[in-house]
């Protein structure tokens, strides 16, 4: 039986060789020469699979790509799903997340992230046409389709008293709201104003004149990963230093907040970084 001193320093030592592994991710991605980022591939702007060629692609499928680069590795993309992100990146599945997952003060408790975020996405909600829905506070007690865990729910719930029917994926909750299982679908917005360029979703619009709690998209570590954190927080900066951001949200759909075009504003005269080149 384990001393009480021993115990303690059993539990000290696991705390340590904790946070040694979680920093030696780094080191491991540049040991096998490839960085492993979770990404959602469920929709447009941010990720989708061509059809034709059968290859991801998409916003956060380029900014992967990009880091990679930068740190002078290979890059897989693996697709996440919102119910299992996390548990993908606490696993060592993934290395990073770049999936659709705005900052909070909840899951910062959980996971450690890049304090520079790539940009600022709220929330919109695709209605279907007629249904008298003009302002969030409409939803008061009526059946809103969102993601298993997603940030929205908690302002639904508690703003807006909404009725909240969480989904394994964003494709379920809108066929949910085809089927009329609910009066609206809360995801994203550049995905579901996307959305409404398709001639299957004509019956539809977003007609609440805001996004619902606009929040930093950032990148997603696991605790403790203070060496990764920093490098992709420096390659992060200077995406906002050379517009390189800017660029690739215009060219893949992503239409670039305000607070991007404010974050280049910021670093645009920071000097270039040297890691970059290597």
């Amino acid at each position: 039986m384990k001393t009480p001193i021993a115990a303690a320093l059993a539990v000290l030592c696991g705390l340590s060789l904790g946070v040694a592994h979680a920093d030696a991710t780094l080191d491991k991605i540049q040991q096998r020469h490839q960085i492993s980022v979770g990404v959602m591939l469920t929709g447009a702007p941010f990720g989708t699979i061509n059809p034709q060629t059968r290859e991801q692609e998409g916003y956060n499928v380029e900014l992967a790509k990009e880091l990679g680069k930068r740190l002078g590795v290979a890059t897989e993309t693996v697709s996440v799903l919102a119910p299992n992100r996390v548990q993908f990146l606490q696993q060592g599945k993934v290395d990073v997340l770049i999936a659709n997952m705005q900052y909070t003060d909840e899951r910062a408790q959980i996971l450690d992230y890049v304090p520079t975020p790539y940009e600022q996405v709220g929330g919109a909600a695709i209605i279907r046409k007629g249904a008298g829905i003009k302002g969030w506070a409409d939803l008061k007690g009526k059946p809103v389709c969102v993601s298993q865990g997603s940030n929205f729910i908690e302002p639904l719930q508690q703003q807006y008293g909404a009725q909240i029917k969480a989904f394994r994926s964003q494709s379920e909750s809108l066929l949910s709201l085809r089927g009329n299982g609910c009066v609206a679908a809360v995801h994203v917005s550049p995905t579901m104003h996307g959305l409404l360029d398709n001639a299957e979703w004509a019956d539809y619009e977003i007609p609440l004149p805001t996004d619902l709690i606009p929040s930093d998209s950032v990148i997603w570590v696991r605790k403790g990963e203070h060496d990764t954190q920093a490098r992709i927080d420096d390659i992060v900066r200077d995406w906002h230093r050379s517009g390189w951001l800017i660029e690739l949200g215009n060219r893949t759909g992503m239409h670039p907040s305000a607070a991007l075009l404010a974050l280049h504003e910021k670093y645009k005269d920071a000097a270039p970084l040297q890691a970059a080149a290597q």
